[in-house]
């Protein structure tokens, strides 16, 4: 039996692990429901580690009321494989958009972002187990964050410590387009910058005041111009003032910063941290700073590699690579130094859309495709 047959005689059961998974809603800022998605996540997987004699009870770890899972193989971490079990949805949208799996369509909140990602990891651990023996895959440490789609806040450190010794990251977030690996992951910054003027009432006394307004007016325009072709500098959010009838004393917006490397997120920065005000009287201050740096594509490159040589006996007929503007976890180990490869996970789309959907002929193919890196990258006998 070939990792693809294998994979192929497991479709069922992936299915149904990723419909468990899906109808336990898991929205990451609610931290009940987190809680209650670890639990779900850990029976689920560890179900099926226990079937392949595997560890099956997983580190619990509550960090700030975020659970995160971790299940160590056995010897210290050789290949990380990587995902989370938090989703953008919210409460409820299981009534609108339930779970199916009808006419080769895999739909339901989560299910791309990353469910079957979870699931395909899991089944190909085990699948190299049972071929190959338990010790095949010592070294092998699964890692299921609750909070990366809120910026991994309380996961960072335990992302960066567990992928510092390994010589491998593999994250098994959805795939770019027609299945196309992540290479290349652009770092991203996040900023507010405050504007403060001085308060008066706009009828009796406006040249009293110092218009924080006005003054937010010019900081727009001066960090839009550092936007260009290679790097996003996006004005988004922002607030003015308090009353109707008061020349504002202050102002503020966000900025969302997209770089591809980290000299140029560095560069960035000093721009932003360099911003003066225009106005007499006026004041600028800068929060915030690098959020996630760039998964560059020298930290890739000879993943993608190894995964090209191996996707014929997946069946996959020609692997392709891709450079996405969105971050994930693997941006923090890529961060470190750590290879790592992105968007091994399910092939489809609509991540964070009503329309969220994996395509199921592509789901035994991926998951044999991680079983043969997992076997060239732990040595496994072939």
């Amino acid at each position: 039996m070939t990792e693809l047959d294998d994979a192929t005689s497991r479709l069922p059961a992936m299915l149904d692990d990723v419909r468990r998974i899906v109808e336990c809603e898991s929205p990451s800022d609610d931290l009940a429901a987190n809680a209650r998605s670890a639990i779900v996540t850990a029976e689920v997987l560890g179900a099926r580690l226990a079937a392949a004699g595997l560890p099956h009870e997983p580190e619990r770890i509550v960090i700030d009321g975020v659970t995160h899972l971790r299940w160590r193989l056995g010897g210290p971490t050789r290949v990380l494989l990587l995902g989370h079990h938090d989703t953008v949805w919210p409460l409820g949208t299981l009534e609108r958009i339930p779970f199916s799996a009808d006419d080769g369509v895999l739909r339901g909140p989560g299910c791309f972002d990353m469910a079957i990602g979870l699931v395909q990891a899991v089944h190909a651990t085990c699948a190299v187990a049972q071929r190959h023996g338990a010790d095949a895959v010592a070294g092998v440490t699964i890692l299921v964050t609750g909070d990366e789609e809120v910026g991994s806040v309380t996961s960072r450190a335990l992302l960066e410590d567990e992928a510092r010794d390994a010589g491998a990251a593999l994250v098994l977030e959805a795939s770019g387009p027609d299945g196309a690996l992540k290479t290349e992951r652009k770092g991203v910054s996040l900023y507010t910058v405050t504007a403060h003027g001085r308060a008066s009432h706009a009828g009796l006394d406006p040249e009293r005041g110092v218009n924080a307004g006005v003054e937010l007016a010019h900081q727009v325009h001066a960090v839009a111009a550092l936007h260009g072709p290679e790097t996003s500098v996006v004005p988004t959010r922002g607030s003015i003032g308090t009353t109707v009838n008061t020349v504002p004393a202050r102002a503020s917006f966000d900025v969302d910063v997209r770089a591809r490397t980290a000299g140029e997120q560095a560069r960035i920065d000093a721009q932003m941290r360099a911003l003066a005000p225009a106005l007499d009287g006026a004041a600028v201050d800068v929060a915030g700073g690098v959020n996630r740096p760039p998964l560059e594509r020298e930290r890739a490159a000879d993943l993608f590699a190894l995964a090209a040589r191996l996707a014929p006996e997946a069946g996959i007929e020609k692997l392709t690579e891709c450079s996405v503007g969105g971050a994930s976890d693997g941006n923090f180990t890529a961060g470190i130094g750590t290879r790592t490869l992105d968007g091994l996970g399910g092939v489809g789309g609509g991540a964070h859309a009503e329309d969220e959907h994996v395509l199921i002929e592509h789901i035994p193919h991926r998951t044999a495709l991680l079983a043969l890196m997992l076997v060239a990258l732990l040595g496994a006998p072939s």
